[in-house]
């Protein structure tokens, strides 16, 4: 399998952090892809990754900004409906699927506590980042300064052309920041509104990591839905040792 390594997060010894590849296979298991060969792919993860496979949790992902902090229901056959999940549980491995929505991982090592979060255009335009921090802040005590971020390959606004309503509701939103115009089309840079929720929030600039790889560019190396439709996901995986 292949995978690439967050640089800011590496710098902790406790945890755990990859963001898979195309070439680590597809994830999900509602893709069309056969069930046995996408569990075999987390079969293949889990060992490579020492951890226990039913031990990971993962998400019914539904481009929300719903967080769910995980419990004692929550295992790798019972996901939970939701865009992120957030826990201080050791060995508790979560993923996020992507396929162009950036996979964000998120990590205070004051109060050692993990989230993952999935962030398309709805998730960003909902501000899930902001719940996130919520509730690393009410649910565990966390302070915005001490989480670190980090934001793996996503589709880039080179690529991700959208329609004037689109456009319209950014500016409702106050977001038309991250709108582009060019030859009469408009494009998106999600990246740069989750940096700006992330900083709105108090997370520090210095805490904050981009891939800065576009999926759809790179469909090659990662999955992107913008450059087939009928592609697999690749994740982000965070687990406390």
């Amino acid at each position: 399998m292949k995978f690439y390594h967050s640089n800011l997060l590496n710098n902790f010894a406790n945890i755990t952090s990859v963001f898979t590849t195309r070439v680590s296979g597809n994830l999900a298991f509602h893709v069309n892809d056969d069930k046995k060969h996408v569990a075999s792919n987390h079969e293949l993860l889990a060992k490579e990754l020492a951890y226990d496979k039913n031990s990971l949790i993962h998400m019914k992902q539904i481009h929300s900004d719903i967080v769910h902090v995980v419990d004692k229901n929550d295992n790798f056959y019972n996901p939970a409906t939701c865009d992120a999940l957030i826990t201080n549980k050791a060995n508790t491995p979560l993923m996020v699927m992507v396929a162009d929505c950036s996979p964000i991982l998120f990590y205070d090592d004051k109060q050692k506590v993990i989230a993952v979060a999935h962030a398309g255009r709805q998730g960003a335009f909902k501000n899930i980042v902001k719940n996130v921090i919520g509730s690393f802040i009410n649910d565990f005590h966390s302070k915005a300064q001490n989480i670190h971020v980090s934001v793996g390959a996503s589709i880039g606004s080179c690529c991700y052309e959208v329609g004037p309503e689109i456009y319209e509701q950014a500016k409702e939103l106050a977001l038309e920041y991250a709108m582009q115009k060019k030859d009469n089309s408009f494009y998106l840079d999600i990246s740069i509104i989750i940096e700006t929720q992330l900083l709105t929030c108090g997370v520090k600039k210095e805490n904050i990591e981009f891939c800065n790889e576009c999926t759809c560019c790179n469909s090659d190396k990662y999955y992107s839905y913008r450059a087939d439709a009928k592609s697999g996901r690749f994740a982000g995986i965070l687990a406390i040792k």
